[in-house]
């Protein structure tokens, strides 16, 4: 089963991931799409180590290039995957402020 992948878009018309991953090198930006491409064909079945269950349904894609390490965090509603916002990974633990900002972008989408 396949899923569909969208990017959030915000009120203002923004896309949060999107201007996230334009600010990538292009080899990096490759590689992050090999990798949506893959969370597209598996969805909620991709496992650790490529994705994670954060927080109440908000999950994380997980990306290594060299030494950065690189996060989208998304949330699946039916057959949709919504990717609401990336960054780069600098300590162990996801940030929390990462996190609620998924929260809030999908509070916003589900209305």
């Amino acid at each position: 089963m396949e899923y569909f992948i969208e990017l959030y878009q915000t009120p203002g018309g923004d896309y949060p991931v999107d201007d996230f991953l334009m600010g990538l090198p292009d080899k990096v930006r490759a590689k992050v799409a090999t990798w949506i491409k893959l969370l597209k064909q598996e969805g909620p079945n991709l496992k650790r180590p490529h994705a994670d269950m954060l927080r109440d349904g908000i999950r994380e894609l997980r990306i290594s290039f060299g030494r950065l390490e690189i996060r989208i965090l998304y949330f699946i509603h039916g057959k949709q995957i919504v990717l609401t916002n990336g960054f780069l990974k600098k300590t162990q633990q996801t940030p929390a402020n990462e996190i609620d900002r998924a929260e809030r972008y999908r509070a916003d989408w589900l209305r």
